[in-house]
């Protein structure tokens, strides 16, 4: 068994790593930690009564390299790159669920902070199976991509080398409030978002130069893309709709059929997906039409799951050379 620890287990995405770790067969989670506060994991997630009940810590990379070989980050920006930093210092692999780790240097500094670990930066991999499969099987720092971004990275792959750049792509996203964080806001407030639905940082929101970054090291070409979020007053799920211009007339389904043949987690729908039907899996759900060149893509998967944790469990298990779907949810929440 390979000895793991989760720092930050505070918020959805350290609760649902708890989750899928706490049933798999090869990890054991042996150490749980907070940045701040030391509280019953009772507490903080009253769920997990008679599952799960170990104490948490205060995170201190020192004891953390003492039991584990592996280690989550479910930390806020900006706040990652400083654990994984000492961690890495230590005979450890450690997934990172937040930006820092995600961009270039320049592009990060830009849309975050100033970065403090340049050196592990170089050297990390961006965790999205269908693209960088080998390289994460060799890695020691996973930059798990964000959710709206493996939406929009899953959704355009397909069609990179066919998309006619003199027209602008536009990504229109709908997202459950969970993406939002744990912390209420004036957003999220429950007066606010019920029977509510509102555009946030639209064409300014950093997931979008994410999905330019990668896209652009697929093929070396800058799209334009318009990237548009919005809250929805669902608990979770991204539905997004994505529309572009190609430079020949395809069949969009066949063609998505045979670019994603060998992805265990895509599916591909003779119809516009629904939330649903992906919640509560590591499935990304795709359909796509078109209107001669015009193309039309429907896209949708769970934001805490594959848009974070389960992803981030599928790039732990290539990273110790087990299966990818080890222990990994694929039944949907669907009542």
């Amino acid at each position: 068994m390979i000895s793991v620890a989760i720092v930050g287990v505070s918020g959805y995405t350290g609760l649902e790593l708890i989750k899928l770790l706490i049933d798999h067969p090869k990890f054991e989670l042996k150490y749980i930690c907070a940045s701040k506060e030391q509280k019953s994991i009772l507490d903080i997630h009253p769920s997990l009564q008679n599952i799960f009940e170990i104490e948490i810590k205060k995170a201190d990379a020192k004891e953390i390299a003492k039991v584990a070989k592996l280690v989550f980050l479910a930390l806020p920006h900006k706040t990652a790159m400083n654990f994984a930093k000492e961690l890495l210092e230590y005979d450890i692999k450690v997934v990172d669920l937040s930006a820092d780790y995600r961009l270039d240097l320049k592009t990060y500094e830009k849309h975050y902070c100033n970065h403090v670990d340049q050196k592990n930066l170089q050297n990390s991999v961006y965790g999205l199976p269908e693209i960088y499969k080998e390289e994460i099987k060799k890695a020691n720092l996973i930059a798990n991509p964000g959710c709206s971004a493996t939406v929009g990275i899953l959704s355009l792959l397909p069609f990179v080398e066919l998309i006619d750049i003199d027209y602008p792509i536009f990504i229109d996203a709908k997202n459950g409030i969970s993406g939002a964080g744990k912390k209420c806001t004036q957003n999220t407030h429950f007066v606010t978002i019920n029977e509510n639905s509102f555009a946030y940082n639209p064409l300014i929101h950093r997931h979008e130069p994410e999905i330019l970054e990668k896209l652009k090291m697929v093929k070396n070409v800058k799209f334009d893309i318009n990237f548009v979020p919005h809250l929805i007053p669902a608990t979770r799920g991204i539905l997004a709709s994505t529309y572009l211009r190609l430079k020949k007339e395809i069949d969009p389904l066949e063609h998505l059929k045979k670019f994603y043949k060998n992805e265990k987690f895509i599916r591909i729908f003779e119809k516009p997906v629904d939330l649903k039907s992906c919640v509560g899996t590591n499935f990304c759900d795709i359909f796509a039409t078109n209107k001669g060149k015009n193309l039309y893509i429907s896209s949708a998967i769970d934001n805490l799951l594959r848009g974070a944790s389960s992803q981030a469990v599928v790039n732990a298990n290539l990273m110790f050379g087990f299966s990818e779907s080890l222990a990994i949810p694929t039944i949907p929440n669907i009542p």
